[in-house]
């Protein structure tokens, strides 16, 4: 008889437990087995039933600046109709590099700017595999120059820039500071705000002990890679392999049921390391894409305020 104590299941929320249990009893096809437009579609559906209303703003509006493939989709969103100068939060929707848009991530844009009283300009990078590596992290680079050097064309007068996204977006929210460390745009980007990033080629760890049951999957990530199609080794598609050093100020979230969670923790050691401010914050009995889940877990809608908070902390700090 074996004395071995056998693992205790990860602790779940139990408004978590409710959305996965209801994920469960629907089935359905997975994404990564039915044609792309539908994927899309699917994601954008559910994220009606899913994600928090909007929150009212005094300025939402939709623009271009242009890119390395034509013009790139921008959406300014601020709570004020002008403001004194200051920094802009650029932020990068997830998605895998593949599904995703402006309206995916429009509510949590709008809670961004409320809650941190600056203007934001969310990206809508092009998607693979129509456009695969590097085109998401060209667009998201070449948008947030065109911001830093193009202020007043947005009626604002920029000083700094804070980069923000999830998952994938996450992922840009690094590279980006990356980019512009090594060829500065007009003002600098003072802040990072990755949001569970993929920031590594690992397949082991969280990767294998989250693979399924815990609405992101292993097979559905492996389909996102096969599309982005990243090149081994290349610090623009796997940021941990990049100088950490010429980093800013960082606050890295990640989830405690998330597949990406290890990189997550991986990329913030890294930080840390290299001897840059990171704060780090993991969200425990939640999963990946809490920040698009608010309406079906209540509890996701707290995280989210209590990221921002601490952002504001941090900021409050930097721009004294």
């Amino acid at each position: 008889m074996s004395d071995a104590t056998p693992p205790s299941a990860p602790y779940v929320r139990p408004d978590v437990k409710v959305l996965l249990d209801m994920l469960a009893a629907m089935g359905g096809p997975k994404m990564s087995e039915i044609p792309l437009a539908d994927a899309r579609a699917s994601y954008a559906q559910m994220g009606l039933l899913v994600e928090a209303d909007p929150v009212p703003l005094a300025t939402i509006t939709d623009l271009t600046c242009p890119g390395p493939r034509g013009d790139i989709p921008l959406r300014l969103y601020d709570s004020r109709s002008d403001r004194g100068p200051g920094p802009v939060v650029m932020f990068y929707h997830g998605g895998g590099f593949v599904i995703g848009d402006l309206e995916s991530h429009h509510a949590l844009c709008t809670t961004i700017a409320a809650e941190l009283d600056l203007p934001v300009v969310a990206v809508h990078y092009a998607l693979a595999p129509e456009h695969p590596f590097p085109a998401s992290d060209e667009d998201c680079i070449a948008a947030t120059r065109w911001v830093a050097d193009n202020g007043l064309k947005l009626g604002r007068e920029i000083t700094g820039i804070v980069t923000i996204g999830d998952s994938a977006g996450g992922h840009l929210a690094i590279v980006v500071p990356q980019a512009l460390a090594k060829q500065p745009a007009k003002v600098p980007v003072i802040m990072q705000i990755p949001i569970y990033p993929a920031t590594d080629e690992s397949s082991d760890g969280s990767m294998t002990e989250f693979a399924d049951g815990y609405l992101l999957t292993k097979e559905t990530m492996d389909w996102f890679m096969d599309c982005y199609a990243p090149e081994p080794g290349n610090p623009m598609a796997y940021p941990i392999h990049g100088d950490q050093a010429g980093s800013p100020p960082t606050l890295l979230v990640t989830a405690s049921l998330d597949p990406l969670r290890d990189q997550g923790r991986r990329y913030a050691a890294a930080l840390a390391a290299a001897g840059v401010e990171c704060h780090f914050m993991e969200m425990k009995g939640i999963v990946h894409g809490f920040v698009n889940l608010r309406k079906a877990v209540p509890s996701a809608q707290a995280d989210m305020l209590a990221i921002l908070a601490q952002a504001k902390l941090m900021l409050g700090r930097i721009l004294a």
